[in-house]
């Protein structure tokens, strides 16, 4: 009798918990559904928007893309919230990377397959590194426009718009290439749906099972200053794995399969509002065109369309700062997107130059800290690092990008914070377009083999020396607290 009176209250506690979780969502809806809807950001002054040349155009596309199937579910996206609140609690790490801007011509099996290889590559590291499970995300399936700091380019006495990323328009300076076309949003909706596909087969049929690290490998990783550092954890890994499943008698099964969630910059905004949806039995609306739509720092105004959309939306959500960021502005900025402070709901991710990252980021730490919010801390080291050539190459260099990471850990460090992720640029293939690294690439490598129409990144052998050399910073800052 007294197990079953136990049970019951049990239950009974769940229930009314449960209730008064659900009780304050629908107050939460309440406060804005009335005036919220996907749509609504029309109404807001919207940034680094192309101009159409025929809206109806627009809006036959954008009302033919909400008749699609969504690309991602509802309950993918939640596990990712428990991923993320997870992360901002300390007891797991985020590895997010990927294309800068996808291109269309790109959306192939090999190179999608390299991609996911450096991924789990990288998060193999970490694991080994951090000593914590990481949640991996991709700036694929989804990254096909840019932010771009003007509208128009000219070359010749010739003015054109600017290239805007494959989803809006083309990078040949021509009138037929460069007038923004919405049909280009179809095409990015079918070629994200392609790479989700081909992604989700790989997982499912076994690609990312620990059992099989062989099946990561790149070809060209053996050639590596540090191959033999990577090879070395990979086995201890497997080692490691073995005497476990010998002891308990058993498969691990639940590492076989790792999960993969997508990203991508929510910059163009009818196709944002075009792939998202409501879902039954569940409260508000959902970005169903990806797991983790982020705001970007060029998107940030607290009265733009941008920040109206991200309101509105159930996804967990990344918010880009850079150091023109103030705290006043960061707090007003969280108080629209996250009213009642959900676990998992926001990732700050700061990009704010190996230079500037000690006086500019601790006041936004402290300010949130005060607040008593709980966010994600994620580090970009990429964007405030872009610096250009004599010869006009846009690159970044290897130290700076590590000496930004490097301080951001040690500042969250030392005001009690945690920093919970990474996010990087980058591709699984062997490209030239930042330099330095173990194999020490220079300048001149950089006429190699440059790829990217917009931003550089790391390629095969920078990303995974970049998540060895994680790891060994967080290990001995780990030593040192000990």
């Amino acid at each position: 009798m007294l197990v079953s009176a136990l049970i019951l209250h049990s239950l009974l506690l769940t229930l009314y918990c449960s209730s008064v979780t659900a009780s304050k969502t629908l107050v939460y809806y309440a406060r804005f559904m009335a005036t919220w809807s996907p749509s609504s950001w029309q109404s807001k002054p919207a940034g680094q928007q192309p101009t159409y040349p025929d809206r109806e155009v627009v809006e036959s596309t954008v009302e033919q893309l909400a008749s699609l199937p969504p690309l991602v579910t509802s309950w993918e996206v939640e596990r990712l919230r428990v991923q993320l609140a997870e992360a901002a609690e300390g007891k797991r790490f985020l590895l997010q990377g990927g294309a800068c801007a996808e291109r269309f011509d790109q959306c192939s099996a090999e190179i999608i397959t390299n991609k996911l290889k450096i991924l789990l590559q990288m998060s193999l590291l970490l694991t080994f590194g951090l000593k914590r499970r990481i949640t991996r995300v991709g700036r694929f399936a989804g990254q096909y426009a840019k932010p771009r700091s003007a509208d128009t380019e000219e070359r010749d006495g010739v003015t054109l718009p600017t290239y805007r990323g494959e989803i809006i328009n083309g990078p040949d300076f021509t009138a037929a290439d460069r007038i923004p076309d919405p049909e280009r949003m179809l095409r990015g909706y079918e070629h994200a749906a392609l790479t989700l596909n081909f992604i989700r087969s790989l997982v499912d049929g076994g690609f990312a099972d620990l059992h099989h690290t062989e099946y990561w490998d790149l070809e060209f990783v053996a050639h590596s200053p540090r191959a033999g550092e990577y090879q070395e954890m990979v086995k201890s890994v497997s080692d490691s794995l073995r005497f476990m499943e010998t002891l308990a008698g058993v498969r691990a099964a639940e590492i076989s399969r790792v999960d993969f969630f997508t990203s991508h910059e929510a910059l163009l905004l009818p196709y944002e509002q075009a792939v998202t949806r409501q879902v039954p039995r569940r409260e508000g609306w959902y970005n169903l065109g990806t797991h983790f739509p982020w705001i970007g720092m060029r998107t940030a105004e607290v009265e733009g369309a941008h920040a109206d959309y991200f309101r509105g939306i159930r996804n967990p959500i990344g918010v880009k700062i850079g150091p023109e960021m103030d705290p006043e502005w960061l707090l007003e900025l969280l108080e629209i997107l996250d009213p009642d402070s959900e676990p998992g709901r926001i990732t700050v991710i700061h990009r704010m130059g190996h230079g500037q990252v000690t006086e500019k980021l601790p006041p936004l730490v402290e300010a949130v800290q005060r607040s008593g919010r709980l966010v994600l801390w994620c580090c970009d080291p990429m964007h405030g690092n872009t610096e250009k050539t004599a010869s006009g190459h846009k690159t970044r260099r290897f130290d700076n990008i590590l000496s930004e990471l490097e301080q951001s850990f040690d500042v969250h460090a030392e005001l009690g914070s945690y920093q919970g992720g990474v996010h990087f640029e980058l591709s699984g293939d062997n490209v030239t377009e930042c330099v330095g690294g173990a194999r020490g690439l220079t300048e001149v490598d950089l006429e190699r083999a440059y790829e990217s129409r917009v931003d550089p990144r790391l390629n095969y052998e920078q990303s995974l020396e970049m998540a060895l050399l994680i790891g060994q910073k967080v290990e001995r800052m780990n030593g040192q607290r000990d």
